[in-house]
């Protein structure tokens, strides 16, 4: 069983037009289920509510179409997703993102090839600022301003634009100048990762780079990478670390005039276990 509701911040389910009627905005399938309405526009406080049947699932989620389709992990049986609302959390979406009045979300669950083969395990365009219930998620201990368009989820949303730095479609995850900044990138789960690859915000001079970077993995094991100020993404392999959890750190910014090294995305490389 899978349920998906657009749900108003009291938690009752929002109604929507659909085929001349107004109906609750849910659904319920044992593969898949889908929400979809000619009318029905977003207030603050809603979120979408994903429920399972049973907890450690996978899912391939849309919630909205400005959005890639997002394979995810469900650690427990419910993920909420808030919507994004006011311009302080829409900054690091695109401008279309929750917005009008026509909806259309899917959800299923994934599909066992889908699931197992080799990939990007940190993708995940889904993510948000606080934990959702929904992995990989991405968190770090600076962020600069409180800013969306700086969070950590950023790191992991799959766009590549690393020559501006600010509003969308140029996010990152900016450190606050702070020289002991660290990202982690929990995946709910144990996964094996043989690779990563680092996208680093080059919207030079502005920006300066880091020439080292550091990942931490949940058993301990400690990989260090030289990076430059390359504006492609700089790739790297090692034998495969089985964890929970990837901690980026001890991050070495370049000698130059610049304070702002930044991050515009991570790549996980592997498999499930």
């Amino acid at each position: 069983m899978i349920k998906v509701e657009i749900v108003n911040a009291d938690g009752a389910v929002r109604l929507g037009k659909v085929v001349g009627a107004v109906a609750p905005m849910e659904a319920v399938g044992d593969n898949m289920a889908f929400v979809a309405t000619l009318d029905l526009e977003y207030n603050q406080g809603d979120f979408i509510r994903v429920t399972t049947d049973n907890a450690g699932r996978h899912l391939v989620v849309k919630l909205d179409e400005t959005l890639d389709s997002s394979l995810i992990y469900m650690k427990s049986t419910l993920w909420e997703y808030a919507i994004p609302f006011g311009e302080g959390a829409r900054k690091s979406i695109p401008e279309a993102a929750f917005a009008g009045k026509k909806r259309n979300i899917s959800v299923r669950y994934a599909k066992e090839y889908e699931i197992k083969r080799y990939r990007n395990l940190a993708l995940n365009p889904h993510d948000q600022k606080e934990e959702s219930g929904a992995y990989p998620h991405a968190v770090a201990n600076v962020e600069t301003r409180n800013d969306s368009t700086f969070f950590a989820k950023n790191a992991i949303d799959g766009a590549i634009a690393n020559n501006d730095h600010g509003p969308y479609p140029f996010q990152s995850w900016g450190i606050n100048r702070d020289p002991n900044a660290a990202l982690t990138i929990e995946f709910g789960r144990d996964v094996c990762i043989d690779g990563v690859g680092f996208v680093l915000r080059a919207d030079f001079p502005h920006d300066s780079f880091w020439t080292q970077v550091t990942i931490r993995f949940a058993c301990g094991t400690i990989h260090s990478f030289n990076t430059t100020n390359k504006v492609d993404i700089q790739e790297f392999n090692f034998a495969p670390v089985v964890t929970s959890y990837v901690v980026l750190e001890n991050l070495i910014k370049a000698e130059d005039e610049s304070p702002f090294p930044a991050l515009t995305q991570i790549e996980l490389y592997g498999t499930e276990v």
